[in-house]
């Protein structure tokens, strides 16, 4: 979901590698179904032009399935509002500027969405505090779910309450910052049905290029900067969390495009090095995470993919 045109070299197979990213993406967003926010993109952008072969038909009756199962509770109609709002920009923009890479279009369409979900949750009274109501009781489902695997594991032995503690404030905050992650969440979902409609479609597996060429427009830094401005402002707590959003939306937008700049500069990734980044992920995730984001946030001023380019030659 990467790359600019004039900047991608003759692809060697790396969109597989960059739609196992964006599959690991969605895996630790979790926040919606993944197989439903892959699903209505996929039957919008099959819609488009049409069945034209027995892929799409399979592809078409499998997205229908998933997308119609689950318990019919309240935040089963939000969640697919939200997809069907996401696939429809998405769709929109395709057909209006073809030629934007598909991160820009991914942006544009999460942003639509997102205008359109506020502007329902001014007019609709409550709709805000009910999505809210949703997502919270759902993360405490899977805390809950989890806390009692760890003791199916753990034989019966009480588990720390430090963990516990600390196991329930990751969830607080995950709450807290839920629409920045429903964000990462619906970007790699795009992602993920612009390679399937691509691959069914047209049989090219290169819809999605490589993850070194990952960018996006350098103005959205001002994004993060206002995020930040308003966590430190403290002027009240709806600003502040809106900050926070913002601050995690885009850190995580840089840090992937530090990991863009590190294989770039190492010209891919061997297995040496998946092994060691898998151990840092496990080990140092925090200070991996942040070493990432801040050499996102340089390549933003100094455009170093360019300047190993100018240099090497």
């Amino acid at each position: 979901m990467v790359i600019e045109p004039n900047r991608v070299p003759k692809s060697t197979g790396t969109g597989w590698r960059t739609l196992a990213v964006l599959f690991g993406l969605l895996l630790v967003g979790s926040l919606l179904p993944a197989g439903m926010l892959v699903g209505i993109p996929l039957l919008i952008l099959i819609g488009l032009r049409g069945i034209s072969n027995k892929g799409l038909l399979i592809a078409t009756v499998l997205a229908m399935f998933v997308v119609l199962a689950g318990q019919r509770d309240p935040l089963w109609y939000v969640e697919r509002g939200w997809a069907v709002l996401l696939g429809g920009s998405f769709a929109a923009i395709t057909l209006v500027v073809p030629k934007w890479r598909l991160t820009s279009k991914s942006l544009a369409s999460v942003g639509a969405a997102f205008f359109g979900t506020t502007i329902f949750c001014i007019f609709a009274s409550g709709a805000w505090s009910s999505i809210e109501w949703g997502v919270n009781d759902r993360l405490a489902a899977v805390l809950g779910n989890f806390l009692y695997a760890l003791e199916l594991v753990s034989e019966g032995q009480a588990v720390s309450p430090v963990f516990i503690a600390a196991v329930n404030r990751t969830v607080e905050l995950q709450a807290a910052v839920f629409p920045a992650v429903l964000a990462l969440e619906s970007m790699a979902a795009l992602g993920v049905a612009w390679w399937l409609y691509q691959r069914i479609g047209f049989g090219d597996d290169q819809a999605l290029g490589s993850v070194r060429y990952f960018g996006f427009n350098d103005h959205l830094v001002w994004v993060l900067i206002i995020g930040l401005l308003l966590v430190l402002a403290q002027v009240g707590e709806s600003s502040t969390r809106v900050g926070a959003n913002f601050a995690v939306f885009m850190t995580a937008l840089y840090a992937l495009r530090g990991v863009g700049v590190v294989v770039f500069v190492n010209e891919g990734l061997t297995f040496l090095g998946l092994l060691m980044l898998i151990l840092g992920v496990l080990f140092a995730a925090p200070i991996l995470f942040g070493v990432a984001a801040l050499l996102g946030i340089a390549d933003t001023w100094l455009d170093l993919r360019k300047q190993l380019e100018i240099t090497a030659s």
